[in-house]
């Protein structure tokens, strides 16, 4: 992460100057200046320790092109993998070398991927072939339904998971060279009108869409960072539907309405590409939000794409959420432990994905304001915990209603399930599902 190149998760390592390990069991993380809040590096599911004579030759740009180590990573966990088939399954055993000898309590573990969210729900509470589902995005009726079966029971908790709509500030457009493409190289030629960006936000009925997808296993919100409470802002504005509001917006921004409703200016139409992965709740949302776009004068493509694909992190796909050959894009996003200064830290200027950095920065809308990288600073300088929440809350505002980068429509309970069978677990929020994994057993 430290490298030219730097990687996915370089945010967390922001501040860092070395890395020296001491001893066979301690690491000394140097910082350039003091870090109020150095829980970043190796710290939560994120950014998990690597071993050197494993991965020393798969830094920068060639960390996509490691698959054997990136597939068989040598850690310390309880499990470790014995074959790795992308968008398939993978096959874990117990580590021989594990730390606390009596554990775990299975020999084996087995990840099934590839399918989508109701294929798992009914596999853990309907038929019972698996004891574990993580992310179970569907509406509250098909769960009930599922969950009636006997066979599991659903778990849901509230932590960091806001579906938002991202702004794409580059040009997406296919006549672009490679090296331009939605890049800084190209602004977007109408999202970079705040105007616009306002507008398509204030169409959108929050509590509906909440209400139609989640249940009470969302929460209609305005912030990126929902919690912890110190860092939730009071933004609400965005609750209330207007779309009157936002059709007077665009007409007093000089976008009007042509023979075809679709509005126009310099002759430039209001005509969006909307991806986001396949899965029947965000179908449902895209819909809906198609439909009150129409009716402020904006035309809507809709696009799904397969989450295996959408979420991959394949350089060589243009397909990926990174990549952001679209003009909006919707998704889940979440951060571990309870500071999002690591979080936050990911829309810093320079850290967008790019055909440089292999498509691998966290800033996914390419957004830039100095201000706000300045205002980063000043939180990595924060040591009080009020003033951090205070520089947190504005960061979040920064983004969302200062400038409408990003479009949050719900606060996503996790909702994961597990088989009547399953003992030990505790669904956490904060990290890793499976962060306590060494401690599940069978129920006889």
């Amino acid at each position: 992460c430290m490298g030219e190149a730097g990687c996915y998760q370089e945010a967390k390592f922001e501040g860092v100057t070395n890395v020296e390990a001491l001893n066979d069991l301690t690491v000394k993380i140097s910082f350039a200046d003091p870090m109020p809040n150095p829980y970043g590096p190796f710290v939560g599911s994120q950014t998990p320790i690597l071993q050197k004579a494993q991965f020393e030759n798969c830094t920068g740009t060639r960390r996509q092109e490691c698959t054997e180590e990136n597939f068989g990573p040598i850690g310390t966990g309880p499990f470790v993998v014995t074959e790795f088939k992308p968008n398939d399954v993978i096959q874990l055993k117990a580590n021989d070398n594990y730390r606390d000898p009596s554990k775990p309590a299975f020999a084996t573990m087995v990840f099934k991927g590839g399918g989508d969210a109701a294929a798992a729900g009914r596999a853990v509470m309907e038929t019972g072939e698996y004891d574990y589902g993580w992310n179970l995005q569907l509406a509250p009726e098909v769960i009930n339904q599922m969950a009636s079966a006997g066979k599991g029971q659903p778990l849901a908790a509230f932590g960091t998971a806001v579906e938002r709509l991202e702004m794409n500030m580059t040009d997406p457009s296919p006549n672009l060279d490679a090296d331009t493409r939605s890049t800084r190289k190209a602004l977007h030629p109408f999202l970079s009108d705040i105007n616009v960006r306002k507008a398509l936000s204030m169409a959108i009925d929050r509590t509906l869409l909440t209400e139609i997808g989640y249940g009470v296993a969302g929460k209609p919100t305005c912030n990126l960072v929902p919690g912890p409470e110190l860092y939730a802002s009071d933004n609400t504005d965005c609750l209330t539907q207007d779309i009157e509001g936002a059709k007077a917006l665009l007409e007093g921004a000089g976008w009007k309405a042509g023979a075809d409703g679709v509005r126009t200016k310099d002759g430039m139409r209001l005509s969006v590409l909307y991806q986001t992965s396949t899965n029947a709740v965000r179908q449902d949302y895209q819909a809906l939000i198609k439909e009150w776009w129409g009716q402020i004068g904006v035309e809507t493509e809709l696009r799904n794409l397969n989450a295996s694909v959408f979420f991959g992190g394949d350089p060589a796909s243009p397909d990926t959420y990174q990549k952001f050959y679209a003009d909006i894009e919707m998704y889940t996003n979440i951060f571990d432990g309870t500071d999002p200064q690591a979080y936050l830290s990911a829309y810093r200027c320079g850290n967008e994905p790019s055909p440089e950095n292999g498509w691998a920065g966290e800033n996914i809308n390419r957004y830039c304001d100095p201000a706000y990288d300045k205002l980063l600073d000043e939180l990595k300088m924060t040591a009080d915990l009020e003033k951090r929440g205070e520089i947190g809350r504005k960061l979040n505002d920064m983004l969302t209603k200062d400038s409408y980068t990003i479009v949050p429509l719900t606060w996503r309970g996790r909702v994961s399930a597990r088989s009547n069978s399953l003992g030990g677990v505790v669904l956490n929020t904060w990290d890793t599902e499976l962060w306590n994994v060494e401690d599940w057993y069978r129920i006889d």
